[in-house]
Formats: C-alpha cells, sequence, structure tokens
C-alpha cells in the first residue's frame, strides 16, 4: 500500500512538473525580411552588388553584340560562301554562344556568392540581436514568419520592435499594436 501511494505520488510529482516546465516556455516570431529591409545597411549592400553585376554585365553585353555581329555577317555571306567556310562560321559561332553561356552561369554564381558574403555580416548581427532580445524577454523558441506560415499569433510575441531598437534603427511599437 504505501509503496503504491509512493509511485502514484512521483508519479504525480513528474506529471505536475512537466507541465510547469512547458508552461515556461514562449515562442515568439519576426519577419526577418521586413527587418532586413529596414537596415541602412541594406542600402550599401545593394550598391556594391549593383557595381559588381554591372561588371559582368558589360562582359556580357560585349558577348551578346560580337554573337549578333557575326551572326548578322553569316547570314550576308552565307549564300556566297563554301561549304567548308560554312561550318567554320557555324562552328566560330557556336562556340561564342557557349562561352557566352558559361560565362553567364559564372556570373551568376559569383554574383550569388558575392552577395551571400556581403550579407554575412548584417544577417549575424541581426540574429545576435534576435537573440539577445529572446534572452532579455524570456523566448525559448523564435519562428521567422518570413520563411513560415504562421496562421494564428498574437501581437505580443512579434519580436520586430524589440529588435528594431537592439539595432538602432526605430522605436519598439507599443504593446498589442498590429501591423
Amino acid at each position: 500500500m504505501k509503496k503504491s501511494l509512493k509511485v502514484a505520488l512521483v508519479a504525480v510529482c513528474m506529471l505536475l512538473m512537466g507541465n510547469f516546465a512547458k508552461a515556461q516556455q514562449k515562442i515568439g516570431y519576426i519577419n526577418t525580411s521586413d527587418l532586413i529591409q529596414l537596415t541602412p545597411e541594406l542600402k550599401t549592400i545593394n550598391a556594391q552588388m549593383d557595381a559588381f553585376k554591372k561588371t559582368y554585365m558589360d562582359v556580357l553585353q560585349k558577348l551578346g553584340e560580337e554573337l549578333q555581329k557575326g551572326s548578322a555577317d553569316y547570314q550576308a555571306k552565307q549564300a556566297t560562301m563554301t561549304d567548308a567556310a560554312k561550318i567554320a562560321k557555324q562552328s566560330e559561332l557556336t562556340d561564342l554562344q557557349k562561352r557566352a553561356q558559361d560565362y553567364q552561369t559564372k556570373a551568376q554564381q559569383d554574383v550569388e556568392a558575392k552577395g551571400n558574403e556581403l550579407m554575412k555580416p548584417l544577417t549575424d548581427k541581426i540574429h545576435n540581436a534576435i537573440e539577445a532580445v529572446a534572452k532579455e524577454k524570456g523566448y525559448t523558441y523564435v519562428l521567422d514568419s518570413s520563411q513560415t506560415s504562421l496562421l494564428v499569433f498574437p501581437a505580443a510575441d512579434d519580436l520586430i520592435g524589440s529588435v528594431k531598437v537592439k539595432l538602432g534603427i526605430g522605436a519598439a511599437p507599443a504593446v498589442g499594436a498590429k501591423k
């Protein structure tokens, strides 16, 4: 009898402790895409990216013009060309087109890598601010509402105002204020 009472008492204590632990967890959310758009650093990053892209665009434009000129030249002279000259010119144009496509692929990869490189310090800064606000306010989990479909959420758990203050880019809205 005593043993079963002890077992029951331990089970009730464990159940209550489990519910207590669940009650302690707070979940907040933030739209990091919106937050990134509000940062002054984004303007600088976009300017750097535009300059970086322009170097590739200039070369791609020259390759395109060269391809267009070669194609027009081929079309104009095709009737008077020998079969060997036609094959040589077609091969030349095919090679030029392949070079342009390869360069465009490399440019896209380089631009993406440069964008990631330039955004990393900003995203790290934002992540650290979110982490600090979550810790200050006692949030166990913070979801990114720009990447997750949140169907129901209270305005009080939106951390964007507090994180903006932490980053120095605006004041926190009143508790319960909706966008």
